[in-house]
């Protein structure tokens, strides 16, 4: 199957992708902020870079788009239709990098916590979820 776009308007669509202040990621923020923790953004001091950190907590939150990071829903089991092998190598890169800073995050004693785009679809189950984990930061900053 061919791409719908053209190659200049396909690299416009991709230009757009963003990788940091993503719809979701602002989101998930401004669900975060009602926990009442205090929010450092992309912590590019720690593995990966989380999108959300709570440094009293030691909580480090990601916002994964359920395609580029291939969530089990199906909006992340879609493959694409066109130049299968690069893509395909491409998403399993990204699965493996982001157990790998998982990994390292926790050798590091901090809490990590995955949000899915497509768990935005429930605001108040992903608001739940975590002020489980960011409950303890908000008692440490009053």
């Amino acid at each position: 199957m061919t791409d719908v776009f053209s190659r200049a308007k396909r690299s416009e669509v991709m230009r757009r992708v963003r990788a940091t202040g993503s719809g979701p990621e602002e989101r998930v923020f401004q669900l975060a902020r009602t926990c009442g923790a205090r929010l450092r953004r992309n912590a590019s001091n720690l593995p990966g870079a989380p999108d959300l950190v709570a440094p009293a907590a030691r909580v480090a939150v990601f916002v994964h788009g359920c395609f580029w990071h291939q969530h089990a829903c199906p909006r992340g089991a879609r493959q694409p239709a066109t130049n299968v092998e690069y893509w395909s190598a491409k998403l399993a890169r990204n699965v493996r990098r982001d157990r790998r800073v998982a990994r390292e995050l926790r050798a590091q004693s901090w809490t990590v916590v995955t949000v899915w785009e497509c768990q935005l679809a429930h605001p108040e189950r992903v608001r739940r979820r975590l002020l489980r984990y960011l409950a303890p930061a908000a008692a440490v900053a009053r």
